[in-house]
C-alpha cells in the first residue's frame, strides 16, 4: 500500500523529525488505517504539548469553530489529542507526544484498540526501537517514566523531596483523579504476551489528563481515598509504582502500578540493562544480621536486583558481582537482556540455604525458624503457607529432605525442621489461630474444576481461591483429602489435622463435592457445558500393583492401598493370624503397623532392598521395629502357597541386587536360596498405580506407559489445552510435598490460561535454587547443642492415635537456636531501581531503602543539552575504563 502523505506528515510533526517513515514504522502505521486526512490536518496544525484554543486551531486549518471542535473531540476520543477543560467553562486541546501520551490514550479506547491491533503492536515496537539509541545516554531521572518509591519505605528518611512521595501528587490533584485499565497490560494481552498480571484498573490518571479521559470514557472518576486504596492493594499484589516524567518536578499525569514482565516503560531498563532509565533516587540494602533469606524480596523485585546468597564463613571468599553499567562501559546488544522475562534468577553462584533449595516447594525454612524463635508464630505460619497450604500435614509425614541436606549435619545432627514446622502449624488445628489469606483479586465469574482432593488438588485450590476464582473440587471417595485421608493411617496423620487444613480452603470459598467420579457420574464435557473454564486433574495413584506370581489372586492377598483405605473409612477390618507384608517403602511400613492394630498376631515385612537401600525413612523403620514388626531385607516373593482354599505361606527367594549398572530396576535372584514363611494374610505394597476409569474418554490427553499423563514440565498443561495435571498422575508416586509444589504451579498455569492473551511461560519464576558449597565452608567454632528429641505418649502406643508429642515452647526455642542461618539476601546496587516494594515483603525489617542520588527530571523540552553532556561524559569514562581494563590484563 502506498504511503499516505498526510499521515506521514502527521507522524513527522508528532515526532519532531523530518524522517521518511515507512509502512513498517510504528509512528506511521498506528494512524494509517485510522486517521482521515481531515483529522490529520488538525493534528498537524497543533503545537506539541501546548494547550490551544479551538479558535486558533480553526484558523490554521481554515474551518469554522464547530467543525474544528467536532474534529478535535473525535481525535480526543481516539486518544490522539486531549481536551483540557478551562476554569471559565471553555475547552482547549493539547497534542501530546507519542510516549507517554498518544499510545497510552489510544489503548484506553477499548473498542478502537480491539478493532485495530496495530495500536498495541506499535506501542510495543515504538518503546523498544525508539528508546534503544538513547538509553545509555539518558541522564538519571529523565526517562519517560520514573519509579516512585513505596511511601512507607521512605517515611523515616530525612533527605527526601515532595515529588518522590505519592501522597504529594494525590493531594495536589485530589479533585482531578481518574482510574483506568493499565495500558501496558492491555498491550501485552492483545499481543498474547501477558504474564498473568491481568489488565484491571490500575492506572491512576491525574489532573487535566484525568478530566480528558473521564470525559471520553477512558477512565472513571475516583476520590483521593479510593486512589490510596488502589495504591495499597497494588503494593500487596507486588506491583511497583511509576509516574510520568516529562514535565520536570512540578507535574505528572499518571501514577502507574507496574509489573516487571509487562511494563513497557520498565522494559527499557530491563531489556537494555540501563536502570538509569527507570530508577528513583533510592537504593535498597540488606542488613545481614536481620535477614533470614526468606526470598520474598527476591520474588517481588522488579529489577531482579536482589538474590539469595550465603551467610557462613568460607575457606575461599565469595565476592558478590556488580552488574556493569553504561556509565563507563561500551554498550550494545551484547550487554542487553532481551530474555529478561524468562531468565529471572533467585540465587547467586555461591548458593544459599540448602533447606530452601532442597525442599520441592522451596519453603523459606530459615525464615520461619527465625520467626518462631522470636515467638511470631502466626507470621511464621503465613510464610510457610506462601508455598505450602498443608503445613500441619507435612509436619507429620514429610520426608524432610531439608533436614537431610541441613548444613548442621556437617557438625552434629540436622535441625529438627519438621518438628519446628509442626509446632507452628498446629495453630491450624485451632480455628481461632488459623491463617486465612487475604483475597486481593475477584475472578469469581470464572469457574475452575479440580478433580481429586489430595495434596496437589488442595494446593491448587488454595492458591486459585486466593485470587477469588469459583473453585469446585470433585472427589470420588466419601471423604476429601485423597491419600492423606485414606492412604495414611491415623497414628501417623490424625484425620482432624487433615480436616483442619481442608477447612481453611472451605473458608476461602472452595466447594468440595464428594462421592462424584468424573467420567462416570459426570463427564468433562458436561462440566464444560456447566461453565468450567479449566481443569486440574490430581487423582493420585490410588491403585495397587500385582506381583504376577502364583497365588496372588486369592481373596486374602490384598493390595496395601485398598487395605489402608478400608481401615481409614472405618470399616471393620480384621487381619488375625500371621501377616506377611511385601514391600520396603513408607506405605509398606504403614501397612505393617496397621496390621498390628487390626489384630495380627505376627507381622513379617519382606523387602527386596537391603537395609541401606530400603526406601522407607529411617524413623519409620525404627518405629516399626519398636512395635515388634520383623523386617527382612533382600528377599523377593516367588509364590504364595494356597492349601485347602486358604493362604498358608509365602515362598521367597534371595535377592542379590535390585538395580542394574544403569540404575534401572532389574532384580537378580539366587533361585536356590529359598525361604518359606507362614502366612494367613498377605498385604502387597510394592507400588501404586493410576486408575483413570473413563475420565479421559474422548479427550486428547496422552498417557505414558506407566499411565502417568504427558504434560509440559513447567506448566503441567496436557495436549488437551484446558486440562492441567499434577501430583502422582504426572510424576508417579511421590511425597505429599512434591504434589503440593505441583499444585501451586498448576494454579499459576490455570490462572493464566483462563484469561485471554496470557502466556503460560513468560515472566514465570522457574524457581531454580542452588545450595551452598559445603566443601567450602569453615564451620569451626559453632556450638554442639544437641538436637531436641521427640517425646512419645505411651498411652497411645499401638493405637490409631499419633503418639508423637509436639515440641514444647522450651524445646522449640532450643531447637531454633541450632539453625546456622546459612542464607542471606544481597542487593546489586547497579540493578536496583529503588521502588521499595521489597520492604513491604520483609517480616524482619532487614531490607530498607536509602536516598543515594539527587536526580530529577529536567523536562521534555530541556533534556537534549543534558543528554548531550552525559553522552560526552560517558564516552570519556568508557575510554578511561577501557584503558584500565587493558592495563589490568
Amino acid at each position: 500500500m502506498a504511503i499516505r502523505t498526510k499521515i506521514l506528515e502527521m507522524a513527522q510533526h508528532i515526532s519532531g523529525k523530518n524522517k521518511d517513515y515507512t509502512e513498517n514504522d510504528p509512528q506511521y502505521y498506528v494512524f494509517a488505517d485510522l486517521v482521515t486526512d481531515e483529522q490529520a490536518d488538525v493534528v498537524i496544525a497543533m503545537k506539541r504539548r501546548k494547550q490551544e484554543a479551538v479558535e486558533d486551531i480553526a484558523e490554521r486549518v481554515h474551518k469554522n469553530y464547530a467543525e474544528t471542535f467536532d474534529i478535535c473531540m473525535q481525535l480526543t476520543d481516539m486518544g490522539i489529542i486531549e481536551v483540557k477543560p478551562q476554569s471559565d467553562g471553555t475547552d482547549k486541546f493539547e497534542l501530546p507526544i507519542y510516549v507517554p501520551g498518544i499510545y497510552e490514550l489510544m489503548m484506553l479506547n477499548r473498542k478502537q484498540a480491539d478493532k485495530h491491533p496495530e495500536i498495541a503492536k506499535a506501542f510495543e515496537q515504538y518503546t523498544r526501537e525508539t528508546v534503544e539509541p538513547v538509553t545509555k545516554f539518558m541522564p538519571m531521572g529523565n526517562g519517560a517514566m520514573r519509579v516512585i518509591p513505596v511511601e512507607s519505605a521512605i517515611k523515616a528518611e530525612t533527605r527526601k523531596a515532595s515529588y518522590e512521595e505519592i501522597s504529594y501528587w494525590l493531594t495536589k490533584y485530589q479533585n482531578h483523579i481518574g482510574l483506568a485499565p493499565c495500558q501496558c497490560r492491555l498491550v501485552r494481552t492483545q499481543m498474547g504476551e501477558g504474564t498473568g498480571s491481568i489488565a484491571e484498573e490500575l492506572c491512576i490518571v491525574l489532573g487535566a489528563t484525568a478530566e480528558s479521559c473521564i470525559r471520553t470514557g477512558k477512565a472513571r472518576r475516583i476520590t483521593k481515598e479510593e486512589a490510596e486504596e488502589v495504591i495499597l492493594k497494588a503494593e500487596k499484589k507486588g506491583y511497583m509504582h511509576q509516574v510520568t516524567n516529562m514535565d520536570g518536578t512540578d507535574k505528572i499525569w499518571a501514577i502507574c502500578n507496574c509489573q516487571r514482565d509487562v511494563c513497557l516503560a520498565l522494559r527499557t531498563s530491563q531489556y537494555f540493562n540501563t536502570p538509569n532509565m527507570s530508577r528513583s533516587n533510592y537504593i535498597a540494602e540488606v542488613d545481614p544480621e536481620k535477614c533470614a533469606a526468606c526470598g520474598q524480596c527476591v520474588e517481588t523485585c522488579p529489577a531482579n536486583a536482589v538474590k539469595l546468597g550465603q551467610n557462613l564463613c568460607t575457606k575461599q571468599p565469595f565476592k558478590y558481582p556488580f552488574t556493569p553499567l553504561p556509565d563507563d562501559h561500551n554498550w550494545g546488544e551484547n550487554r542487553y537482556n532481551p530474555n529478561f522475562r524468562e531468565n529471572f534468577e533467585n540465587v547467586y553462584e555461591c548458593g544459599t540455604s540448602p533447606c530452601k533449595t532442597t525442599c520441592p516447594a522451596h519453603i523459606s525454612v530459615q525464615a520461619y525458624i527465625k520467626l518462631a524463635a522470636q515467638g511470631k508464630y502466626l507470621d511464621a505460619l503465613e510464610l510457610i503457607k506462601k508455598e505450602n497450604p498443608l503445613p500441619a500435614v507435612c509436619g507429620r509425614i514429610c520426608p524432610h529432605n531439608c533436614e537431610n541436606e541441613c548444613t548442621r549435619c556437617n557438625i552434629d545432627e540436622p535441625v529438627a525442621i519438621d518438628e519446628i514446622k509442626k509446632f507452628i502449624a498446629d495453630m491450624e488445628l485451632n480455628e481461632k489461630t488459623r491463617f486465612i489469606p487475604e483475597k486481593l483479586y475477584d475472578f469469581s465469574h470464572i469457574k475452575i474444576a479440580i478433580i481429586g482432593s489430595g495434596p496437589a488438588g488442595i494446593s491448587c485450590a488454595y492458591y486459585l481461591a486466593q485470587k477469588g476464582y469459583t473453585i469446585t473440587i470433585f472427589e470420588k471417595e466419601e471423604k476429601p483429602g485423597g491419600m492423606l485421608t485414606l492412604g495414611i493411617p491415623s497414628f501417623r496423620l490424625e484425620k482432624d489435622v487433615v480436616q483442619a487444613e481442608i477447612d481453611v480452603i472451605r473458608k476461602l470459598g472452595v466447594e468440595i463435592k464428594c462421592g462424584i467420579e468424573v467420567g462416570k457420574d459426570i463427564t468433562l464435557d458436561e462440566l464444560r457445558h456447566e461453565g468450567y473454564k479449566g481443569f486440574y486433574i490430581s487423582i493420585g495413584a490410588q491403585g495397587g500393583r500385582k506381583l504376577n506370581i502364583e497365588g496372588e489372586d486369592h481373596e486374602d492377598v490384598i493390595s496395601g492401598v485398598d487395605y489402608l483405605k478400608d481401615v481409614n473409612l472405618g470399616k471393620d477390618v480384621k487381619t488375625k493370624g500371621n501377616v506377611v507384608v511385601i514391600g520396603g517403602g513408607n506405605v509398606a511400613i504403614d501397612v505393617a503397623r496397621t496390621a498390628l492394630r487390626t489384630s495380627a498376631e505376627t507381622v513379617n515385612m519382606f523387602s527386596l532392598e537391603g537395609k541401606t537401600e530400603m526406601p522407607a525413612q529411617d524413623e519409620e523403620v525404627f518405629e516399626a521395629k519398636e512395635e515388634g514388626i520383623v523386617i527382612q531385607n533382600g528377599w523377593g516373593p516367588k509364590k504364595i502357597i494356597i492349601e485347602d482354599g486358604k493362604v498358608k505361606a509365602v515362598e521367597f527367594k534371595r535377592c542379590l541386587s535390585v538395580f542394574n549398572e544403569e540404575g534401572k530396576f532389574s532384580p537378580k535372584y539366587d533361585e536356590k536360596d529359598i525361604k518359606t514363611v507362614k502366612a494367613d494374610k498377605v498385604l502387597l505394597s510394592i507400588g501404586q498405580s493410576i486408575l483413570w476409569g473413563d475420565m479421559l474418554k474422548g479427550s486428547k490427553v496422552d498417557l505414558n506407559r506407566n499411565k502417568t499423563a504427558k504434560a509440559n514440565s513447567l506448566t503441567y498443561q496436557t495436549s488437551e489445552k484446558d486440562i492441567f495435571i499434577g501430583g502422582d498422575v504426572y510424576s508417579g508416586p511421590k511425597f505429599a510435598i512434591d504434589a503440593i509444589a505441583s499444585g501451586k504451579e498448576g494454579a499459576e498455569s490455570l490462572h493464566r490460561f483462563v484469561h485471554p492473551g496470557q502466556s503460560l511461560t513468560l515472566g514465570r519464576n522457574r524457581r531454580i535454587f542452588k545450595g551452598v558449597d559445603k566443601e567450602n565452608l569453615n564451620l569451626d567454632g559453632y556450638d554442639n547443642a544437641k538436637r531436641e528429641k521427640v517425646n512419645y505418649d505411651s498411652t497411645k502406643s499401638n493405637t490409631f492415635s499419633d503418639p508423637r508429642v509436639t515440641f514444647t515452647e522450651e524445646q522449640l526455642k532450643k531447637e531454633t537456636d541450632r539453625c546456622l542461618k546459612c542464607g542471606v539476601a544481597h542487593v546489586d546496587p547497579n540493578k536496583c531501581i529503588g521502588c521499595g516494594e521489597c520492604t513491604t515483603r520483609c517480616k524482619f525489617d532487614a531490607i530498607t531503602i536509602h536516598r543515594e542520588f539527587d536526580a530529577h527530571s529536567y523536562g521534555y523540552e530541556k533534556i537534549k543539552p543534558h543528554a548531550a553532556m552525559r553522552a560526552i561524559s560517558t564516552k570519556i569514562k568508557t575510554a578511561l575504563n577501557s584503558n584500565r581494563d587493558s592495563l589490568d590484563k
